[in-house]
């Protein structure tokens, strides 16, 4: 029971610390930086969208505002299967150049993404989310990695923002702050194991079409990239923005598919848990697919601490309940709508 209950904390503790720790020293003992150079080759710009009719003319606004020549930019509007009028107001957007590719079936993202493919002509895609917004400079800054021969895709950076345009630092905000170090270390050791579905960008050639039940094009996409032989890695200068989650529950959603797409990424990737054909396969394991064993280590955790209540399991055990007590209690807060001041100070004061 001991050696089981140290083996699962220990496994737990490698995934969330261990690993970022491991990550650090590679990086500074052979790291290996992008040759980035700023250059004008043809991009597309590719958007895949369901019902989006009240933001998608912001972000067509936000695309015409890109500083990158318009005559090399080409910007391609999947629409697949709006039930709200989106393709209407669609249509007056391509006296503008917007090129519409419609649907009248909903398929799914990735189905979207593959016809739209079909469509672009840039030697860079861009994929972009309606949400999401980018910076100006946005475009330069990811075309710039891929003046360097190795690189067949790049990722930027999403910020998410408070209500006060800050960058948000509680709760989901905070997470993905350490989520972007993580994917920051990995890009400076060779690739990450996956981008930001918000904004990155891939050699057109590279592209493969995606299963039509694809949960996560934005890893499976880089991945085979990898396994090609070319690097993906992380744009800091590149940037999108978005809102942080307006619930806790919106934000579980997406990490369940998440999930999901994690354990599906073993179908449609199998070379990528081969370590001599996957040149990540160290980073691949450790920050994918352990993830999804942190949850049975944690039930292993759980119950050989029942049969060891002496002594100081008394105290780990007795810390485990008020972790899974203060869980549930978040949890029903959450669906109350009720924010705790204690956990979320900013929050709370925007409450108040």
């Amino acid at each position: 029971m001991q050696f089981l209950f140290w083996l699962s904390f220990m496994f737990v503790c490698y995934v969330y610390f261990g690993y970022p720790a491991v990550l650090t020293i590679w990086r500074r003992v052979s790291g290996r930086p992008v040759e980035k150079s700023y250059w004008e080759p043809t991009v597309s710009i590719v958007i895949a969208a369901h019902n989006e009719r009240q933001n998608i003319e912001k972000k067509l606004a936000n695309c015409f505002s890109l500083d990158y020549p318009r005559r090399k930019l080409q910007i391609v509007v999947s629409l697949d299967g709006p039930t709200d009028g989106s393709e209407c107001v669609m249509w007056k957007y391509a006296k503008q150049g917007v090129e519409l590719v419609y649907s009248r079936q909903h398929t799914g993202k990735a189905g979207a993404l593959n016809r739209a493919m079909r469509r672009a002509t840039g030697e860079i895609v861009v994929f972009a989310d309606v949400r999401q917004m980018f910076h100006s400079e946005a475009i330069r800054e990811l075309v710039a990695n891929f003046s360097d021969n190795s690189i067949g895709a790049a990722s930027g950076e999403l910020l998410l923002m408070d209500e006060a345009g800050r960058e948000a630092t509680t709760g989901v905000g905070l997470y993905w702050r350490y989520e972007k170090a993580i994917r920051s270390f990995e890009s400076d050791i060779h690739s990450v194991a996956g981008a930001t579905g918000a904004i990155y960008a891939i050699r057109r050639e590279l592209y493969e079409d995606l299963p039509e039940d694809t949960l996560l094009d934005d890893v499976l996409t880089p991945l085979r990239i990898i396994l090609k032989g070319r690097r993906t890695v992380f744009d800091p200068d590149a940037k999108a923005y978005d809102t942080v989650s307006c619930c806790p529950l919106a934000e579980y959603g997406r990490k369940v598919r998440t999930l999901a797409g994690n354990y599906q990424l073993l179908k449609y990737a199998p070379r990528a848990v081969v370590p001599w054909r996957n040149p990540v396969f160290f980073q691949f394991v450790s920050h994918k697919l352990a993830r999804l064993l942190v949850p049975w280590a944690l039930v292993v955790l759980f119950a050989t601490n029942l049969f060891m209540l002496r002594g100081m399991y008394v105290l780990t055990f007795s810390m485990q309940i008020a972790w899974y007590m203060s869980a549930g209690a978040g949890y029903l807060l959450s669906k109350r709508d009720i924010v705790m001041p204690i956990l979320a100070p900013d929050e709370g004061k925007r409450a108040a």
